[in-house]
């Protein structure tokens, strides 16, 4: 049981924003379920799964652990994401498929899935976009599409659960989640003046599991340092 504290499920929680997400969350007194299909997940959390969260069954049996083990569920934080990056014309449509069901999919069988706990306990959602919504490189059409469909159904979730339940949706830019080296230039060309950090992402999401952005719904944070607002040529 969580003891009365706020209950939060965070998948892809083993690494990178998903943890930084955990970890904030436990620091800030939350009792914090992660799931990745990594086995290990980070040594903050009160509890592990391993789960493949595109799939039906183990998005019902994780939510079903949570109702037994937890008794309840405060925040839903839908981080978990794989990309395929490849020529559209190398792109199978298993591998589109893939990264349609573990980035966007997902999204929906977990808020199903946890919908009568989520109401129950007045919570939020927070759902994990990208920048490549609105912007994209060569190769990216299966990761840029799962982002973009994330864009429409958190607004879509903010209105079907509201008022009971409030969803919204961050999409980062550039995230140094695996403690790179990076140049001067790399931070430079950010308005902000620097790459981001898991973290960064971390304290939005806290704020909009709370209290605080309690008149918040249905809405996209964009933390990306500046990037999409940046006009850039060729010189």
């Amino acid at each position: 049981m969580a003891e009365g504290k706020r209950v939060a499920l965070v998948t892809g929680g083993s690494k990178g924003i998903g943890e930084g997400i955990a970890r904030r969350l436990a620091a800030d007194g939350w009792h914090v379920v992660t799931a990745d299909t990594d086995p290990n997940g980070p040594d903050i959390a009160a509890r592990h799964v391993r789960a493949d969260i595109s799939d039906e069954a183990a998005v019902g049996a994780l939510v079903d652990s949570i109702a037994t083990n937890e008794a309840r569920l405060d925040g839903l934080v839908c981080n978990a994401g794989i990309m395929i990056r490849k020529p559209i014309r190398e792109l199978t449509l298993e591998e589109w498929s893939r990264v349609i069901a573990t980035n966007l999919t997902s999204t929906f069988l977990l808020a199903r899935a946890a919908e009568s706990l989520l109401r129950q306990a007045k919570g939020a959602i927070v759902t994990m976009a990208s920048t490549r919504a609105h912007q994209s490189e060569p190769n990216t059409e299966s990761y840029s599409a799962s982002k973009g469909g994330l864009l429409a159904l958190t607004h879509a979730l903010a209105i079907s659960l509201g008022p009971d339940v409030r969803a919204n949706v961050i999409s980062p830019g550039w995230i140094n989640v695996r403690d790179e080296k990076l140049s001067e230039s790399d931070h430079a060309q950010h308005p902000a003046g620097r790459v981001g950090t898991p973290a960064d992402i971390a304290s939005l999401a806290a704020w909009l599991l709370g209290p605080e952005s309690r008149f918040v719904t249905g809405a996209e944070f964009i933390s990306d340092g500046g990037m999409t607002r940046k006009m850039i040529y060729e010189e």
